[in-house]
């Protein structure tokens, strides 16, 4: 899983370096890299294995052929998707697009997310962790243990 929070910078050429757990994570799921797209939530970078932009496209394609969400979702995800490889020494380099997007100058913070993670400008997330605490707490109740049944 995608877990913690790692700040890094990008280097002169544009590039930054992925944190090793989140790596290992990838190539455990036999990935050498990670899907990116602009988050249509927030100010953020999302960051994905191949497998869950798949399920995700899958769900889009499941929608009708002719109606106008599926092309929303399409739009808003799959067309804005980069596919970034690592170098040899577990660097990525994000495109301008997405650093605009994420209003991201040369720090950054990646935030594990469980099966994905979200890439932000520092300053900008821990705004919005603030926040995310505030709603998680009048939310708790929300969040239930599935049941699992002895068989």
């Amino acid at each position: 899983m995608f877990l913690s929070s790692y700040e890094n910078k990008l280097d002169k050429k544009g590039r930054v370096s992925v944190p090793a757990s989140y790596r290992s994570y990838l190539s455990n799921l036999g990935y050498n890299g990670v899907i990116c797209y602009p988050s249509f939530n927030h100010k953020s970078i999302e960051a994905w294995p191949q497998d869950r932009i798949e399920k995700i496209s899958n769900t889009i394609d499941s929608l009708n052929p002719f109606e106008e969400k599926r092309d929303y979702f399409a739009t808003s995800i799959l067309s804005e998707s980069v596919n970034l490889q690592f170098d040899g020494e577990g660097r990525i380099s994000l495109t301008s697009k997405l650093l605009k997007h994420a209003n991201i100058k040369s720090s950054m913070l990646f935030v594990g997310q469980g099966k994905t993670f979200q890439i932000w400008e520092p300053t900008a997330f821990e705004k919005f962790k603030v926040n995310a605490k505030k709603k998680s707490n009048l939310n708790r109740a929300s969040l239930k243990w599935e049941l699992q049944l002895n068989k």
